[in-house]
């Protein structure tokens, strides 16, 4: 018999990437503290990241018209199994899991790690409901909190507190581990070799990347792309762009990787390249394994990212300003290492798992004392 309460982690968006990821890291980090069950899509990819001992139930993918079954479902087993509070994660799933509050009997705290910008106000009829049966907002950055705050009408705003998104701490590879791996990719010990991981689409950049490329003259600076493609045919775009602009012998995308911690300590610097990121999780994962970045200068990049000391900001959607950044890191190695060994001491400060974890379980844990 345990005293523990139980707790929801729920997130029924169809894709993966650092959103979705980050639940999965969240339930089997509360699962000292708390019985957790984590509510996925049946579409979803992201089964394969759990164990057998933690406890998942995939629900179908819902539309509005099926949402009312869906949540009576989701309802049933809020009811069944004693969940005190719901942490959800894709904005989406709002309308949906407040209407399974209002049918369960148990009526749980709904907490949101809110990952995505707000631009317009939330004052109609629609979103007062919803937003009146909130709890509790957790924006990943201090910039998103504002917006909460300016967007959302005060008489129904849940309690706003920011936690930044954390990153686990990986094994490094050692030198020779190391350098099998950067030729089991492809990587030569001659070249400068840049990184970009994420979802393969045009709001991420890798265009930006490829443009880079065309105004580097040194042939041995090179760029690599981690991540699944979103709108099928992106990829041909991509490199029909890069043999357009004559660097298509300079450009590679691998594909999917499950754990790209050893991408990010094989490459020299990791880039973020999106117009409006709001956080930046990719930017911690490569601190932390000691590799230097660049990211735009918007968004929460900006809250990970101190120009020219934990890494180098560039103008957002300039191509050549990342060009000048990669270049400028490339010919000056004090520089290099100094921003990355300054990156990896921040995030042991600011940005484990470990910490934002521990913060998350006190701030839930507040909600059903």
């Amino acid at each position: 018999m345990t005293n523990k309460k139980t707790i929801m982690e729920l997130c029924m968006s169809p894709d993966l990437g650092g959103l979705e990821l980050y639940m999965v890291r969240a339930a089997k980090a509360l699962k000292n503290s708390f019985d957790v069950i984590s509510v996925i899509n049946e579409d979803t990819k992201l089964q394969q990241y759990y164990d057998g001992d933690d406890k998942v139930i995939q629900l179908p993918k819902k539309s509005n018209f099926f949402m009312f079954g869906s949540a009576k479902k989701l309802s049933q087993i809020i009811d069944e199994n004693g969940v005190e509070v719901i942490h959800l994660h894709w904005t989406k799933d709002i309308p949906f899991v407040v209407l399974a509050k209002l049918l369960s009997s148990k009526k749980p705290k709904l907490v949101q790690t809110r990952n995505m910008t707000m631009t317009r106000f939330k004052d109609d009829f629609y979103h007062r409901l919803l937003y009146k049966n909130m709890d509790m907002m957790l924006p990943v950055t201090h910039q998103v909190k504002e917006q909460l705050e300016r967007f959302i009408p005060q008489d129904i705003r849940p309690k706003i507190e920011v936690l930044y998104m954390g990153s686990d701490k990986t094994e490094p590879l050692n030198d020779d581990e190391l350098e099998e791996f950067k030729k089991s990719i492809g990587f030569s010990q001659n070249d400068f070799n840049v990184g970009m991981v994420g979802r393969i689409n045009e709001a991420k950049g890798q265009h930006l990347l490829i443009k880079a490329l065309s105004k580097i003259e040194d042939k041995n600076v090179k760029a690599y792309f981690v991540g699944h493609e979103m709108k099928k045919g992106y990829t041909n775009e991509l490199k029909n762009l890069a043999k357009e602009l004559g660097v298509q012998e300079r450009v590679f995308f691998l594909g999917f990787m499950k754990n790209p911690h050893h991408f990010f300590q094989a490459c020299d610097v990791i880039v973020l390249a999106s117009k409006k990121e709001t956080f930046g999780l990719v930017l911690i994962e490569a601190m932390q394994v000691g590799t230097a970045v660049i990211g735009s200068n918007s968004g929460g990049v900006v809250e990970i990212i101190d120009d020219e000391k934990t890494g180098l900001l560039f103008d957002v959607g300039s191509f050549e300003s990342l060009a000048c950044g990669i270049e400028r890191l490339k010919d000056d190695r004090k520089l290099l290492n100094s921003i990355a060994d300054a990156g990896y001491e921040k995030c042991k400060k600011m940005f484990s798992n470990e910490l934002q974890f521990e913060k998350l379980g006190k701030i839930l844990g507040s909600l059903v004392c």
